[in-house]
């Protein structure tokens, strides 16, 4: 069952709420597996490298039938199950189609759409953006790792997708989930927020970066905010965290309590780095910040730390 992150404002939060019964027990059945695949109802999520293609018609679905994915080339053997739906009983596979976007923008009956575009745009359920978010992690990783990292040989899809198999050495390969810490420090009634030069002009956010082997989310928070602003942080806790598919992470949203305020940037991070009072911070929200000055939509957990502080629901 789905818990809201932080209360009904986070049910705004986008790819939280993958529903499917993934039958994770039943992978290694391939006799079932291919009796789901095979269904009239079930449906293929096809996937580019960068954008989801969908079939045109009056309204926008999540994916296509077996006879057309097969049209446009989708390999039966590298077809990844993502799940049954629970209230329809609804197989759902995903896998990848031998196109460049640029073949694919000629045709006339397809359309591409990237997905934070369709999360922006609220294009789908919340189950079936979850879902999404599930197939673009896994097809990502299938494209990039069709190899054995060990000796080169191709490796083979297996477990229905979630393991990769290497004929020649035994090797096996499973797909990964990279955590992230994503996190506001605070200062009293002040927060901390950045701007990398990777977001459109005029947005500001929390900071955020790649945890470490052999770190805990606290000391990913404290090593993270020193590395980026040289403001030093005491106290950690994890809020909430979000599936995000870009390519395949997982954000682990926390508030951190600074032990220190000076704002040093030393590395190519950031381009700008501020604190922000709580009235700065509302017309950040709200759009009347007199320098334009924004905060990130809320299809992010960015979002949702930044207006549950400054609304009190977290502190």
């Amino acid at each position: 069952m789905r818990a809201p992150a932080f209360g009904l404002s986070a049910l705004d939060m986008s790819f939280l709420g993958n529903e499917l019964d993934r039958q994770s027990t039943r992978r290694s059945d391939t006799a079932y597996i291919n009796m789901l695949l095979h269904q009239s109802t079930t449906e293929i999520i096809l996937s580019t490298a960068r954008t989801l293609v969908f079939a045109e018609a009056a309204e926008l679905r999540i994916g296509h039938s077996l006879t057309v994915a097969e049209a446009l080339e989708a390999d039966r053997n590298e077809m990844v199950f993502l799940g049954i739906r629970r209230d329809s009983g609804q197989a759902l596979f995903a896998t990848t189609i031998p196109y460049s976007e640029e073949d694919l923008a000629a045709r006339s009956d397809l359309r591409l759409q990237d997905l934070r575009n369709l999360a922006l745009q609220n294009a789908f359920s919340q189950e079936d953006l979850g879902a999404l978010a599930q197939a673009r992690a896994l097809i990502h990783w299938q494209r990039t790792h069709q190899y054995c990292s060990r000796c080169g040989h191709k490796s083979d899809l297996a477990e229905a997708g979630y393991r990769r198999d290497c004929p020649n050495c035994g090797g096996t390969h499973f797909p990964r989930t990279d955590p992230c810490v994503i996190m506001l420090i605070t200062d009293g009634d002040r927060a901390l927020l950045g701007r990398p030069a990777r977001l459109p002009e005029g947005i500001y956010t929390t900071l955020a970066g790649f945890m470490e082997p052999g770190e805990t989310v606290e000391q990913a928070v404290r090593r993270e905010t020193l590395e980026e602003s040289g403001v030093e942080v005491g106290d950690v806790r994890l809020i909430s965290n979000q599936p995000w598919p870009f390519p395949a992470n997982l954000m682990l949203g926390c508030i951190g309590e600074a032990t220190s305020s000076g704002i040093t940037i030393e590395d190519d991070e950031l381009e700008a780095c501020k604190w922000c009072n709580r009235e700065e911070v509302r017309q950040m929200v709200s759009g009347t910040h007199p320098e334009g000055h924004l905060i990130p939509p809320s299809i992010s957990i960015a979002y949702h730390l930044i207006t549950n502080w400054l609304d009190g629901a977290i502190s």
